[in-house]
């Protein structure tokens, strides 16, 4: 039975190390960043702590991974402390699978590298929890132990996390992009480049007018709502784009390296070669892999203007279990339509181009 003792510790190893590793793909402070509102967010974490807690913990499970393969107290500290770390996460998931009454979504147990629902994470970490107990039974561990190997090992792997993931201090939740602050350049001879406004004076002295004048009586103007069209309301949006509460809008959420992301933006762009009267396409983009814009707009086939946002401020724009790529129809600042995820709510292209046709009477919200 002793002969199983390594065998369980190369798979327990590889279980912690692997999970770790995901939570670090495709780039460390993406996957950290969109675990921390994903996973952390939903908890209770605040923007604060969130950042903290995840390195120490991806750090910590790094750990375990490596101190399991090792014999100085791997019996008496390594394999309970692994056994009740296991054990919180399985009580944690089935907390969350309780509240959301069903198996859906990823756990984030191995970040977006490996999808896994809740029901999945628990039974594995049972196994797991068996495998250490059979394991805690059967190996042997040295007669003098060096603890501290222990906190060398925990310490340089949570550094390690801290160094490839540094945390980052948001002081604008978004980047003005050459498009957009064009539309605010008042000179007709200013491109989008230009970082010229056109100044107004002020004056610096009020002179009253000694003679008194009659002054017109105000008439009250009295605004027409047109009856086919939705009333106005602020969409929350307006701090991106400044008429997106006018008229009728598409409002994408798209990531540049997604590929799902891309074949929404080809299809948008087919639609809107095939209708004049598509609703204006506008896009946030995250802040993530912003290099590849340009490429992006290639692929889509035209391009539109767009803001780029910060990971975390993007997630949270995005809404909480939504996943991009994501598409809104906005009329007048109200929300007719979310399309969201590439599962049950993703875009659907012949859903949009039914609803987009419908008359104001004909919609729900």
């Amino acid at each position: 039975m002793k002969k199983l003792a390594f065998p369980i510790q190369i798979i327990i190893s590889a279980l912690f190390i692997v999970s770790a590793i995901a939570k670090l793909y495709p780039s460390p402070y993406f996957a950290i960043s969109t675990f921390e509102v994903k996973q952390l967010y939903p908890l209770g974490f605040s923007e604060n702590v969130a950042p903290w807690f995840s390195r120490i913990l991806i750090g910590i499970e790094m750990a375990l991974g490596l101190l399991i393969l090792q014999n100085h107290f791997v019996k008496r500290i390594i394999i309970p402390a692994t056994i009740l770390l296991l054990a919180v996460f399985v009580g944690h998931l089935s907390y969350v699978t309780f509240l959301s009454g069903g198996n859906s979504g990823n756990c984030g147990c191995f970040g977006e590298l490996i999808p896994m629902t809740p029901i999945e994470a628990i039974i594995k970490n049972i196994v797991a929890i068996g495998l250490l107990i059979w394991l805690y039974f059967i190996i042997t561990e040295k007669a003098v132990s060096k603890f501290w190997i222990l906190p060398a090992v925990t310490l340089a792997t949570i550094i390690g996390i801290f160094i490839l993931a540094p945390i980052k201090k948001i002081t604008n939740d978004f980047v003005v992009t050459p498009e957009i602050e064009a539309e605010a350049i008042t000179d007709t001879t200013a491109t989008a480049n230009d970082s010229v406004v056109a100044e107004v004076p002020v004056p610096t002295e009020i002179k009253k007018d000694s003679v008194k004048k009659d002054e017109p009586k105000k008439v009250e103007e009295v605004k027409v709502i047109p009856t086919d069209q939705p009333l106005p309301k602020k969409s929350g949006y307006a701090k991106f784009f400044k008429k997106i509460d006018t008229g009728r809008k598409t409002l994408c959420f798209f990531v540049p390296g997604c590929d799902h992301c891309r074949v929404a933006a080809k299809q948008l762009t087919e639609m809107k070669k095939n209708n004049k009267d598509f609703p204006e396409i506008l896009v946030l983009f995250m802040n993530e892999e912003a290099n590849l814009i340009p490429d992006f707009f290639k692929e889509a086939g035209a391009t539109y203007p767009y803001k780029i946002i910060e990971i975390i401020p993007f997630w949270n724009i995005l809404g909480t279990g939504k996943d991009t790529p994501g598409v809104k129809y906005l009329w007048n600042g109200n929300e007719y339509k979310y399309y969201f995820g590439i599962t049950d709510n993703k875009f659907n292209p012949e859903d949009y181009q039914t609803l987009i046709n419908k008359p104001f009477s004909e919609l729900k919200k």
